[in-house]
């Protein structure tokens, strides 16, 4: 991978061939270093071999809250309290304008 125009990564062109040859190195690449390779055929890019991006899908968010542990009921009340609380003090601060002079 080299730097581009602006400083952007741009990943390496392979060919097909190259890829077929040297899969398991170019993997291994994508898996340790996070390079990424278009894959070419014929002078035109037909697919791009790149990390995964890192962390949890949106779509697994249900599961991850439902495994989170829940409040007893004395615990929801004061933290509803509490949220109650901060509320009131922020609405009892004075507002400025951060743009007034």
């Amino acid at each position: 991978m080299f730097l581009g125009i602006e400083g952007r990564a741009v990943p390496e062109s392979l060919t097909a061939t190259e890829v077929a040859r040297r899969l398991a190195d170019l993997l291994d690449s994508v898996a340790y270093r996070r390079e990424s390779f278009v894959v070419v055929r014929g002078k035109r890019p037909l697919a791009e071999l790149r990390p995964l991006p890192a962390g949890t899908r949106l779509a697994d968010l249900p599961a991850v809250l439902a495994e989170l542990p829940g409040l007893e009921p004395s615990e929801a009340d004061d933290f509803a309290a509490d949220l109650d609380a901060a509320r009131a003090e922020l609405a009892s601060l004075e507002t400025r304008d951060p743009w007034a002079s």
